[in-house]
């Protein structure tokens, strides 16, 4: 005996009326073109999708690294380790990256403490620096890769200089800079945050001996943010901040080397 059972999503035809009988085919309308908003959706799956697979971005420096080759003898490189506010020092039209300078940029925008953690080894240690200049904790305070409380950002950078002193790399973490909005994250008010994380920052510095680079006293404006000619976003500097930034690293960086 033969048994013919409906197909849950589709509405069992009358004209099946007797066992044997031969069953009419149901046509199935053609897909389709997808409309703008749904192709717009697809890439974002997509981008997402390719995001999930390098969660701490690896892939972004990897060839870079492999072409950078050893420090000389008797160079001291500095790694400039950070968010957008360091991908974009050098990058960004109208900035200079400190010219003729054995520096190196390992900035990635979007990124938050705890990729860092994981990029550390890759795009810090392997590059054998002398000194390590890490920029960041704005992302954190943004919740870019979920909720993370002060205390969470404070033991990510505990761990970058354990590693960075465990492998002889001298650390500087710089101040968070002012921001008291964020233009892609409104709900968030993070004026009050940041001098707080700061406080944080500069206390595991003086625990730890560390050397703490202060961005946010110079450039904070009364409401604990930037003023349109430091930022013209409120966040990512313009090359008139940077120029204010430069001279501060320099500083910093010569008292650690001089440790």
């Amino acid at each position: 005996m033969k048994i013919f059972v409906c197909n849950v999503l589709l509405t069992c035809l009358p004209f099946v009326t007797a066992i044997g009988q031969a069953q009419t085919a149901v046509p199935v309308p053609a897909q389709a073109t997808a409309t703008p908003a749904q192709a717009d959706t697809t890439k974002q799956i997509a981008a997402m999708q390719a995001k999930l697979m390098d969660w701490p971005q690896l892939n972004r420096y990897r060839a870079d690294n492999a072409a950078l080759p050893a420090p000389a003898a008797g160079e001291r490189r500095v790694v400039f380790y950070g968010d957008s506010i360091t991908d974009a020092w050098g990058r960004k039209p109208g900035t200079e990256f400190f010219p003729g300078k054995p520096y190196v940029n390992r900035g990635i925008s979007g990124q938050t403490t705890p990729q860092m953690v994981v990029r550390f080894q890759q795009d810090v240690v392997h590059l054998k620096p002398a000194v390590v200049v890490i920029l960041a904790g704005t992302n954190d305070v943004a919740g870019n890769t979920g909720p993370s409380t002060p205390e969470m950002t404070e033991d990510n950078f505990v761990s970058m200089a354990e590693i960075a002193r465990a492998n002889g790399i001298k650390v500087v973490i710089s101040s968070i800079l002012p921001a008291s909005e964020y233009r892609w994250k409104p709900e968030v008010q993070p004026a009050g945050q940041i001098r707080a994380m700061n406080v944080r920052l500069k206390a595991l510095c003086e625990r730890e001996g560390l050397v703490y680079l202060d961005y946010y006293t110079p450039m904070a404006n009364a409401k604990g943010g930037l003023d349109p000619d430091l930022a013209s976003d409120g966040v990512h500097p313009t090359a008139k901040a940077y120029g204010v930034m430069a001279p501060l690293a320099e500083k910093a960086i010569a008292t650690a080397l001089a440790r």
